[in-house]
């Protein structure tokens, strides 16, 4: 499940995000693991993300796994999107999370996203139509 892409380029993330990075894709791995109703009632868990991050933060917390995981900068999107979900529980935020597909080539994705605009993904993500998603109390209206 992935848009096939080379892998992103990193920055190096400060150390204190390289240690919850680390955390949050072995968390993810174990995850990704399980199937789509159970991934997506671990990430609807009533107490995670309480507060809406920024785009920019949500952008580190994504430079973060890539930088610490070859796998969730190459086309790990679904194991990417799950990382980043945990970085942002770790730190009391969280964005919305989705998976979709697109027909014409077919191809599946996950991604993570802030007001509808998807952080950090080329712009071939609004071909996509949106299956699953999970919205944190913060976007719960």
């Amino acid at each position: 499940m992935s848009i096939p892409i080379r892998p992103e380029q990193v920055w190096r993330p400060s150390l204190g995000h390289r240690v919850l990075a680390r955390v949050a894709v072995a968390l993810s791995w174990v995850l990704a693991q399980f199937s789509p109703k159970a991934i997506r009632r671990v990430l609807s868990l009533p107490f995670l993300g309480r507060s809406e991050p920024g785009a920019r933060e949500v952008l580190e917390w994504r430079n973060a796994v890539n930088h610490v995981s070859h796998h969730c900068a190459g086309n790990g999107c679904l194991q990417r999107s799950i990382a980043v979900m945990f970085m942002g529980f770790m730190h009391g935020r969280a964005p919305v999370w989705c998976t979709g597909f697109r027909l014409e080539p077919f191809s599946a994705h996950a991604w993570v996203e802030i007001n509808g605009e998807p952080v950090g993904e080329p712009g071939v993500v609004s071909e996509y139509k949106k299956v699953m998603s999970v919205s944190p109390p913060w976007a719960r209206t």
